[in-house]
């Protein structure tokens, strides 16, 4: 084996944990972007990019203003993990040829006895990140918040 691993980029992984910094602060009003790069350690420029692009997928509201900053666009139990990585990744797809978008789209899918194993990644991989919302991984993090000395999302 060569070592090639199938992963999320760090659009994904960080764009999540904005996100449920942006959940966990909720009730006390908008996040400054500033507020949520230094506690998640990302940089701010790159964090504001996710934001942008989050904004634009209608996760996420921004309010102007002195007291501004961003708001999830809608309840956090309407808000999965495959929305946010769909919003930063693209499509869930392993390979090109079974992409969420055009599943179809296949030239060689009448014949490819691997297609079966992709479509299966595809589906599994969208079934896990689906069944989780914001608001259960916000359970979780209540959960282990007092084994946990730090923020870590």
């Amino acid at each position: 084996m060569r070592g090639v691993k199938m992963k999320l980029s760090t659009r994904g992984r960080y764009g999540l944990r904005a996100m449920l910094d942006i959940a966990l602060e909720e009730k006390a009003g908008p996040v400054a972007a500033h507020t949520i790069a230094k506690r998640q350690k990302i940089s701010k420029k790159y964090l504001e990019q996710l934001l942008t692009t989050l904004k634009k997928a209608g996760l996420i509201k921004s309010v102007r203003g002195p007291q501004g900053g961003y708001v999830l666009g809608f309840n956090a139990s309407e808000i999965t993990a495959g929305d946010i990585i769909r919003a930063l990744e693209g499509p869930i797809a392993p390979v090109d040829c079974i992409s969420e978008i055009n599943p179809d789209h296949c030239n060689r899918a009448q014949f490819c006895v691997t297609r079966q194993i992709w479509t299966r990644l595809r589906d599994s991989a969208s079934q896990i990140l689906d069944s989780y919302t914001l608001e259960d991984l916000l359970e979780s993090f209540a959960a282990c918040r007092n084994s946990a000395p730090t923020r870590n999302l």
